[in-house]
């Protein structure tokens, strides 16, 4: 006889650490644990998270988690949308009456799932489950007993659709502030409730790992993932890193003759660089931003690049000036004679640069967009190397065309 599968004996606290841990770590967590145990500890974690671990599970194990689901949770219509939409976020609505239910019936069918479940509000349906209208939990203390929910309702309610992304969910929502909606398909059928709070979560997670992706972190590290799992996720990018940084410094090495004879150039070198990096990922933040928030939409794309790549070359000017002036004053300061034309070249390369630089901080996330990856994936690694190749080649290069 089998020995029986071990459960987890720990507080309700253990749902907070398991959520806060990767996919694939939480999964190993919870193997070879009781599926009852495992649905239980899914039901006290974020609709968001408990779907997600449950959407990587083998479809078995997943079926038989979902079969031992505590009362009032019902996993299956979430698990038929992607991640990233509003059905990933789906709880069974646990106050669901027919249309011509009395005040006092429902009541009464109230009594028991106040006890296990929060209900804000009553949802009223027809035989087919179409949504007809919604009432507040507390109108039923002022209403007549005998009368129907039809009387108080509120009819044609707002509604999300499953199939919703998150960002267009949250345009939707974001004058009315609710603390439930209903979710309905296109032909009015409810198939489940969202809380606000639970959206507004999940989208803000959404956001913040953003940051994250733009320098190779991936979306699943979280503060808890175990030390080698957190090494395999970023190391990969590092080493892409690394490749990227090795061509950058093939550059200077193909220009090391000019850097030896004019050596006030390694003074600026790291300043050309590091303004059109900057510059750049100001044009990667407001572009991942657009994205994020659904701004592109009926926006020309070729009009947005070419206002980064204007803002580039306008504001690598201004700073260009500057630095053109302090290399003129530093080459003079040394007696040098060639201070005029070296400022000349460092205000045109630092124009170019920045130009560059802003174009393909707006360029780079629809690139990687249109291949169908994440737009926001070690995009910043990238426009580095870009930006630096650009930045360092254009300098020596016109140095060693003009000067030497």
């Amino acid at each position: 006889m089998n020995p029986p599968a071990p459960t987890l004996s720990e507080p309700p606290s253990l749902a907070k650490r398991v959520a806060a841990l990767d996919t694939q770590t939480a999964l190993k967590r919870l193997d070879d644990v009781d599926p009852a145990e495992i649905a239980r500890l899914l039901a006290a974690m974020p609709p968001a998270r408990a779907n997600n671990l449950l959407a990587a599970m083998d479809p078995a194990w997943r079926t038989r988690i979902m079969a031992a689901a505590p009362a009032g949770t019902d996993w299956t219509d979430a698990q038929r949308y992607e991640e990233g939409t509003v059905g990933r976020l789906l709880e069974d609505p646990p106050a669901v009456f027919t249309s011509g239910t009395r005040v006092s019936v429902a009541i009464e069918a109230l009594r028991k799932v106040v006890k296990e479940r929060l209900v804000t509000y009553l949802w009223v349906v027809d035989a087919r489950q179409h949504l007809l209208g919604v009432v507040a939990f507390r109108d039923l203390l002022y209403a007549e007993r005998e009368v129907s929910l039809d009387d108080i309702m509120i009819r044609s309610p707002f509604c999300l659709r499953p199939k919703m992304t998150l960002v267009d969910a949250m345009r939707e929502v974001v004058t009315r502030h609710y603390p439930v909606y209903p979710v309905c398909e296109d032909d009015g059928r409810l198939v489940g409730q969202v809380r606000g709070q639970v959206l507004f979560e999940q989208q803000a997670f959404e956001i913040s790992a953003q940051a994250g992706a733009m320098v190779g972190v991936e979306k699943e590290e979280r503060l808890a993932t175990p030390l080698w799992r957190a090494f395999r996720f970023r190391n990969p990018w590092l080493l892409v890193n690394l490749l990227t940084v090795f061509v950058a410094a093939a550059v200077v090495g193909y220009f090391e003759e000019t850097i030896n004879r004019v050596v006030v150039l390694a003074v600026f070198l790291p300043v050309l660089g590091g303004q059109s990096g900057n510059l750049g990922c100001q044009a990667l933040a407001v572009m991942l931003r657009g994205m994020t928030l659904g701004e592109l939409r009926g926006m020309g794309v070729a009009r947005l690049v070419s206002k980064e790549a204007l803002l580039g070359l306008l504001n690598g000017t201004v700073t260009g000036a500057l630095a053109g002036a302090a290399m003129y004053w530093v080459v003079s300061r040394d007696g040098g004679s060639d201070g005029l034309m070296l400022g000349l070249i460092t205000l045109v390369a630092m124009a170019l640069s920045c130009m560059i630089a802003g174009l393909s901080g707006s360029l780079i996330p629809l690139i990687l967009k249109r291949l169908g990856a994440d737009p926001a994936t070690a995009s910043s690694i990238f426009l580095t190397t870009l930006t630096d190749v650009v930045s360092m080649g254009s300098f020596l290069g016109l140095v060693t065309w003009l000067v030497l």
